[in-house]
């Protein structure tokens, strides 16, 4: 392990664990899609994922560490993929609430985006935790370089809107830490899994009413400790079963 990688571990053992879960899950895209943790106070220096690399196999020594406000990084010899430094950087130096920052091709988020109204009806608890607390983007310009990145996170500037369907592209989410981020990435999936099979059905939905949405949303926005119990407990399981994440 190099010694350089030392740095900020407890963030970087997190982060490699949400990499393994998100493969195990099935919400991991081969070789592409990327994770980022800011790690200094203005949220401008991060960690993300090694060019390249599938999800199941980040470790928490490889993470990159770069800094949003130096484009020299795409210099280095273990440079960042473009993509992820275009989005990510934009980002992390745009929007320093959103301090940590996923963006996924997950399949039911995907379905979601591809739909000409991506828009997320709350029909259950799930999708009314996002009930006012998403962005659509429907101006999808290709692959994320820089002039996209930026784009994306102008979109991100309210801290209210934590996730942002990507038309015709993905889902990215926000949050305080990597416990936030990845439980509302997966509670997102759940939502739109949810939506999608519901109109497989066919039939009329049952949409709650704005009031009873807002109240849920605000009810689960409130509720205690969720996140940061979800990713203990998923650092657990992958402990108990000798996962390599934490080296």
């Amino acid at each position: 392990m190099k010694d350089t990688n030392m740095e900020h571990w407890e963030a970087r053992a997190d982060l490699a664990a949400t990499f393994r879960w998100a493969a195990r899950l099935n919400m991991h895209e081969a070789v592409a899609n990327h994770f980022s943790l800011a790690v200094n106070e203005d949220g401008t220096q991060f960690l993300i994922n090694p060019n390249q690399v599938h999800f199941s196999q980040v470790k928490a020594s490889d993470l990159l560490l770069l800094d949003a406000n130096d484009p020299s990084a795409l210099d280095r010899p273990d440079a960042p993929d473009p993509t992820a430094w275009g989005l990510h950087g934009s980002i992390h130096r745009l929007c320093p609430h959103a301090r940590c920052v996923m963006h996924t091709h997950s399949i039911w988020s995907t379905v979601l985006a591809c739909l000409a109204d991506s828009t997320l009806p709350p029909i259950d608890q799930n999708t009314a935790t996002f009930f006012n607390r998403y962005v659509v983007d429907d101006a999808f310009g290709g692959l994320a370089f820089e002039s996209e990145g930026i784009r994306c996170a102008e979109m991100l500037s309210d801290p209210a809107k934590k996730v942002m369907i990507m038309g015709n592209h993905g889902v990215l989410v926000v949050g305080s830490s990597a416990a936030d981020a990845f439980n509302r990435l997966y509670y997102f999936e759940r939502a739109a899994e949810t939506y999608i099979r519901a109109l497989q059905t066919g039939q009329p939905l049952r949409v709650l009413s704005d009031e009873v949405a807002e109240k849920t949303a605000q009810e689960l926005d409130d509720y205690p400790g969720q996140a940061e119990a979800h990713l203990s407990q998923i650092k657990a399981i992958l402990d108990t079963a000798g996962d390599t994440y934490a080296s």
